[in-house]
């Protein structure tokens, strides 16, 4: 039961980051075509607005369908429960630098909200908004870590072991 709703978590996750993606296109459109109506519409901010959150978004199922950049030469080097070990600690050292980062991210966006504090474009989009979804892709990704972790820990090859690609071969 579990297990089905943090994929499902993981891979609405991915859904979410490409809608960015999507929304980046018809921000960018949509500029395009004012300006040729003779009309202002000022996308750059938004688009940046929704790269980020494209890009946070994406960290938990990239990192589970084995997208990341890992170098797993000692990894591979070792075999058993020492190779169990490395795997489980390198998720968990990284659970833990991304949650100080998203600890930090949700403060920064509680910052931001408290001083009501907004983006010097045209839009004037308030900065919290923005904030709160890299905080969520980081959180996310901590949620994606410790599950890994645990799941190595408990005798599971990695999930992210599938997605590998080995140049050394």
């Amino acid at each position: 039961m579990i297990r089905r709703v943090l994929d499902t978590l993981y891979l609405g996750s991915g859904y979410l980051a490409a809608l960015f993606l999507v929304l980046i296109a018809v921000a960018i459109i949509l500029q395009v075509v004012g300006r040729s109506l003779g009309y202002v519409v000022d996308s750059t901010e938004i688009a940046g607005f929704f790269m980020a959150a494209s890009s946070f978004f994406a960290l938990a199922h990239t990192f589970k369908s084995g997208s990341h950049v890992r170098v797993t030469i000692l990894a591979h080097a070792l075999t058993g429960g020492t190779r169990r070990l490395l795997e489980a600690w390198c998720c968990l050292a990284a659970a833990a630098a991304t949650g100080y980062l998203a600890w930090h991210a949700i403060g920064l966006a509680w910052q931001s909200w408290d001083f009501e504090d907004i983006s010097p474009g045209l839009l004037a989009i308030p900065f919290w908004i923005p904030q709160s979804a890299m905080a969520a892709g980081l959180v996310l990704l901590v949620v994606a870590l410790v599950d890994e972790a645990v799941a190595v820990l408990r005798g599971a090859m990695p999930s992210y072991a599938s997605g590998e690609d080995t140049a050394l071969d």
